[in-house]
């Protein structure tokens, strides 16, 4: 298994932040860092504000060498897909190819409003994310040489050089993410390298999964060329009263987060990444939320890491 750290950046964490964060996670020996892509504090008063995703990761990609690099998950309603396209291929060069697109149809009404940015309705934001997925895999595919065209119903491409190429070919790893049970297993199984589903019980989660690979075998896809991943926020202490004053740094309580998360001592996050594993996941995304509290990392790398890498 696969054991990547994901943080929430929105809820309050500067540029510095975020990249000693990022050097924290390499050091330890996670495979990832991931972030996600919001402008807007879900609670909170969100200080010292948003930073922008691709922006912090491009820089990130400069200050790191090993740690993969991505977005749980990009909003399609955030960025124009052939300027997005340039943005993803652009940070996979700074990285050296490192770099994994998470993108999803966008939910949280409230950061489009506090930034002027539209927000259709669901039906019409989950046609833009499949035509924006269309329009990556086509622009980065198309050879050198070749122009690229699309005429969808809400894009229209003409004659791109489609250019520049990312690092790894013929592009970055996609991951489609979410519990819906028709349209999300479709698209995952036409267009994704990775599933994921965030915050979930085991039971939801297998479920979920059976759906994807269903849809995978309906277009004729072996299931197991998708990678399968979850999402759980992680509370970790090397005893009770480390669980309870890091679970109370979050505003969480203990047993909330051992029912919904990957919560409790070293020997209890661990069996809970095995319980996901037992289900079919192969990378699990550990959201740390309290981004100053490095020795958390150190914790999980220590105590953790080993015993399900």
């Amino acid at each position: 298994m696969l054991v990547r750290i994901f943080v929430e950046p929105q809820q309050g964490a500067s540029y510095g932040t975020l990249v000693t964060m990022a050097q924290a996670v390499e050091a330890a020996g996670f495979d990832a860092f991931f972030r996600s892509d919001h402008f807007l504090a879900m609670g909170g008063d969100g200080l010292p504000g948003p930073t922008d995703a691709w922006v912090t990761l491009g820089a990130i990609a400069r200050e790191t060498e090993r740690i993969r690099l991505g977005t749980l998950v990009t909003s399609a309603t955030f960025r124009l897909p052939g300027l997005l396209a340039v943005e993803v291929a652009q940070v996979d060069a700074m990285s050296g190819g490192r770099v994994e697109l998470g993108l999803g149809a966008g939910w949280y009404d409230a950061e489009h409003s506090a930034y002027g940015v539209p927000f259709p309705p669901l039906g019409e934001r989950f046609e833009r994310l499949e035509e924006q997925f269309a329009i990556l895999t086509g622009l980065w595919c198309t050879p050198v040489g070749e122009q690229f065209s699309y005429d969808g119903r809400h894009y229209h491409l003409k004659d791109s050089p489609a250019l520049p190429k990312s690092v790894q070919q013929p592009h970055p790893p996609l991951i489609v993410g979410g519990g819906g049970p028709r349209r999300t297993p479709r698209l995952a199984a036409t267009y994704a390298q990775e599933f994921n589903l965030p915050f979930s019980s085991l039971a939801d989660t297998e479920a979920q999964y059976g759906r994807v690979r269903a849809a995978c075998e309906e277009r004729g896809r072996d299931p197991g060329t998708l990678r399968l991943s979850a999402a759980q926020v992680v509370c970790c202490g090397a005893d009770e009263a480390e669980v309870q004053r890091r679970a109370a740094s979050i505003g969480r309580q203990p047993d909330e987060l051992r029912a919904n998360g990957a919560a409790g001592t070293p020997d209890e996050v661990v069996a809970r990444l095995r319980a996901f594993a037992g289900i079919g996941a192969q990378t699990m995304y550990l959201q740390v939320l309290d981004l100053d509290d490095l020795e958390h990392i150190e914790l999980l790398a220590k105590e953790v890491l080993p015993h399900v890498s």
